[in-house]
């Protein structure tokens, strides 16, 4: 990112902000960092005012005219709802004013470079049809993605690692549809999920009376695959004298029915995928070491999701979307609490185990058009420290006792506080926020008001009635 200030690095009361991991550079003026913008790359832009001899509105225009989509955030202590509105229609991605707090601006960014990465991404799957199903931006991600679109169209056999649920098979589809094979459909064969007698009557197919209930003949799924793709997952489980038998297929590029001595050729690309450790069953003999490396041609280790850095709050949005498109119901939206507790758990079942919640929690909340950290219960894994806190009662109740109501009328206050800011004074917005109606929002804040809370102070004229 690039910060522009009056300064030379990071003012002070950001230094606790959470920066860690973001690449800053510096640009002492605004000339420079339109200079800086229109000649390098830059996922966001940070303007921290004052700066001198430039207003916010002329710093968003100047560096809009740079060329670039670049996401601007401006940080000015001075702006208030009205300021902030108007900065917001001149191009800023978000304003940080009054009142803010200096952990904001990791949000700010975050949220900034995602969806910057998301429409370049959008972008790019016009050309790259096969990208829509691998969302993430994390650099283990990008590795995986950069591997697809280098060997996606040619036919080398791939073999596919990573723990249970990291999205394997669709891995496997992607390099299926980044080439020419990807016209015909792929044929797909869990090797655990049959025994061996089966397994190779799936594979190779079987002629009438090669084994008793063969009443008929059969076409194999290499066979079915000829001119395409097939994908056998959980290679690790083959039985050993199969094994053998595709060794000779991945070498020669044919084999024989069961019961038939007639040998086929099959035009196949061979992509396989395991959560096994296939060096160690090797060593163990239960792996032909012979076939490993026939499959080991292009490696893809697929990264497990706690490992992916910012992807989640990414896949999140992405199954909430998939869900309400497939429920036919308005999509969703995620609070940021809810974010930041999904991003900090460990997800032991990895992709496969996050869409499953997010399925969970779009269909139990109901008609609720906002989904909060109590919609996703996250159970059998490790919550990281920075949410633990979460464990702490939200009030502590002294020995001398407290008054019930005073309180509990401070906490409805400060909810309702946080949401007009957030909304900009738009009650309709804020009741969508905090899940009520309009009506039920503007009784409390009438309730409230004879405590200290004017709304109409928060935003001025921007409260908006609708």
């Amino acid at each position: 990112m690039l910060w522009i200030s009056a300064g030379e690095g990071i003012p002070e009361a950001f230094a606790n902000a959470g920066l860690d991991g973001f690449a800053v550079e510096f640009a002492p003026g605004v000339p420079e960092a339109s200079e800086h913008v229109r000649r390098s790359r830059v996922d966001a832009v940070v303007a921290s005012f004052p700066i001198p001899e430039w207003t916010p509105t002329e710093v968003l225009e100047e560096l809009q005219c740079a060329g670039h989509r670049v996401p601007i955030i401006v940080v000015d202590p001075e702006a208030g709802p009205r300021d902030a509105a108007r900065m917001a229609k001149t191009g800023a991605y978000e304003v940080l004013g009054a009142g803010f707090e200096p952990a904001d601006l990791r949000s700010a960014l975050e949220d900034a470079i995602q969806e910057s990465a998301s429409q370049a991404s959008e972008a790019q799957c016009s050309d790259e049809p096969w990208r829509h199903a691998l969302v993430g931006f994390s650099q283990a991600f990008q590795d995986v993605i950069r591997m697809v679109r280098l060997v996606g169209n040619r036919r080398s056999t791939v073999l596919i690692t990573g723990e249970t649920g990291t999205g394997k098979e669709m891995v496997a589809r992607a390099l299926h549809l980044a080439g020419p094979r990807g016209r015909l459909p792929m044929v797909s064969v869990c090797c655990s999920a049959l025994p061996e007698n089966l397994l190779e009557a799936e594979l190779f197919g079987h002629v009438r009376g090669a084994f008793t209930g063969a009443i008929n003949q059969r076409i194999g799924r290499f066979e079915q695959a000829s001119g395409s793709t097939i994908f056998l997952d959980e290679i690790g489980d083959m039985p050993l004298d199969l094994q053998s038998k595709l060794l000779r297929v991945l070498q020669e590029r044919e084999f024989q029915r069961l019961g038939s001595s007639e040998t086929i050729r099959a035009d196949v690309r061979v992509i396989a995928a395991t959560n096994a450790d296939l060096l160690e069953k090797v060593r163990e003999g239960r792996f032909r070491e012979d076939l490993y490396y026939r499959l080991n041609v292009v490696p893809i280790h697929m990264p497990p999701l706690r490992a992916r850095g910012g992807d989640v709050a990414a896949l999140t949005r992405h199954f909430t979307q998939k869900v309400c498109t497939l429920e036919n119901i308005p999509l969703k939206q995620i609070s940021r609490e809810a974010l930041d507790r999904l991003a900090a758990y460990s997800w032991p079942g990895n992709v496969r185990q996050l869409e499953n919640s997010v399925e969970r929690a779009v269909i139990l909340s109901g008609t609720r058009p906002t989904l909060y950290p109590s919609d996703f219960p996250l159970a059998g894994g490790r919550v990281r420290q920075r949410i633990e806190h979460e464990a702490t009662p939200l009030v502590q109740v002294p020995d001398g006792g407290l008054d019930f109501d005073q309180t509990v009328g401070q906490i409805a206050r400060s909810i309702l506080e946080q949401a007009l800011r957030k909304t900009n004074g738009n009650k309709k917005l804020a009741a969508d926020m905090l899940g009520l109606k309009r009506t039920t929002l503007a009784a409390k804040l009438r309730s409230l008001e004879g405590g200290g809370m004017d709304p109409d102070d928060l935003s001025g004229d921007f409260v908006h009635s609708a």
